[in-house]
């Protein structure tokens, strides 16, 4: 009985002394993150303050190219300054949100970016009264970088963080290459895709292209390694006639062993395609010849298709493209161009044949 008193009297002579942390909202930290001295350790308290991060709830559009910012701010609750050297971290995050890809860290006016965002991102400077401005500036927008980004602000122990969705203003189409239906495993299409100026289309992709009327009844590579199609008429060979039309999905496949054609996505272009012809026609060595005489180079199946989608290119005339196919795109159908829905149309991979050219020079 007499071993209580002691204890009790042994922990009030210890907080009598001064030895203890004052207690101050309950909290205290070590001030190791933002402290380059080499005196001993300091300690930081919560201020009581709140901290807010806010990015924009909307998606932010692009093109590829261009340039964006994507929009996120914080603040304190109620208003204060910051005591500390702020942190902004910015990350890409997957499709399945199981993967964050580091795309820059900012304290202050230093910062370092990662991978291909190097020189191309940096923090807005810029700001409103009683917000701090955190938004992320990225040049020369790439088709990779099409998804949704993280926001964090740290702040010692505190982190908060919000999602900005980035769209790129894009075309989905599908693929084959000349050896035929269903040839390519996951890594050849995502190759075939780059080859013709674009890269492997996403989900979101796809169903927006399937929301504009995309209806195609083969089956093609995703960029997360499914395999789906969008039907927009349900049909006996795509599915049958009583599944509701939408996105039909054969899940993930083997990305080595099983093969399919791909879905591809493009943006807006930078330069311009224009159709070339001589009176006897090309064959596709001349074809290209024909693209350098002009300062250009033959286009790309993606270049053909953005151009017909975003600067309304529409030609009656089949030309080369430089992976061997001949196709022309039509705006406005008319009698002896097609079918009477607007579209890229397409003669395959000929051998043989003279044709006119499509060619694309940078602006």
């Amino acid at each position: 009985m007499l071993l209580l008193p002691l204890l009790l009297k042994a922990t009030l002579l210890h907080l009598a002394s001064g030895s203890y942390h004052p207690f101050h909202n309950g909290f205290y930290y070590n001030h190791i993150m933002n402290d380059n001295s080499d005196e001993q350790d300091k300690v930081d308290y919560f201020s009581g303050s709140r901290l807010v991060v806010e990015a924009s709830r909307d998606p932010i559009y692009s093109y590829n190219g261009a340039n964006v910012t994507l929009p996120c701010r914080y603040r304190y609750e109620p208003d204060q300054e910051p005591k500390r050297k702020i942190r902004i971290k910015w990350s890409k995050l997957r499709d399945d949100y199981t993967k964050e890809r580091d795309v820059m860290v900012a304290v202050g006016k230093t910062y370092v970016a990662f991978g291909d965002f190097k020189g191309r991102v940096h923090i807005r400077q810029a700001g409103e009264a009683s917000w701090h401005e955190a938004s992320l500036v990225i040049s020369d927008v790439r088709l990779k970088d099409d998804g949704k980004f993280r926001c964090e602000v740290i702040d010692g122990l505190e982190d908060e963080s919000d999602i900005v969705d980035l769209r790129l203003q894009g075309i989905v189409f599908p693929y084959q290459p000349p050896r035929g239906q269903y040839r390519l495993n996951f890594h050849e299409a995502e190759q075939v895709c780059q080859d013709q100026g674009a890269i492997l289309a996403n989900f979101n992709q796809l169903f927006q292209a399937w929301s504009e009327g995309l209806d195609w009844c083969n089956a093609g590579w995703l960029a997360d390694g499914t395999v789906q199609y969008p039907i927009r008429l349900p049909r006996k060979p795509c599915g049958g006639v009583h599944l509701a039309p939408g996105i039909r999905s054969y899940g993930p496949r083997h990305r080595h062993l099983h093969r399919f054609d791909a879905f591809c996505f493009s943006s807006a272009l930078r330069g311009e395609v224009f159709y070339l012809d001589r009176p006897a026609r090309m064959t596709l060595e001349e074809a290209k010849q024909s693209c350098q005489d002009a300062g250009a180079e033959i286009a790309r199946v993606g270049q053909l298709y953005s151009a017909w989608k975003f600067a309304g290119l529409d030609r009656c005339n089949a030309g080369w493209l430089a992976d061997g196919s001949v196709r022309y795109p039509i705006v406005t159908p008319r009698a002896n161009c097609g079918p009477a829905e607007p579209g890229v149309r397409s003669f395959g991979f000929p051998r043989k044949g003279r044709f006119g050219v499509f060619c694309y020079r940078e602006r």
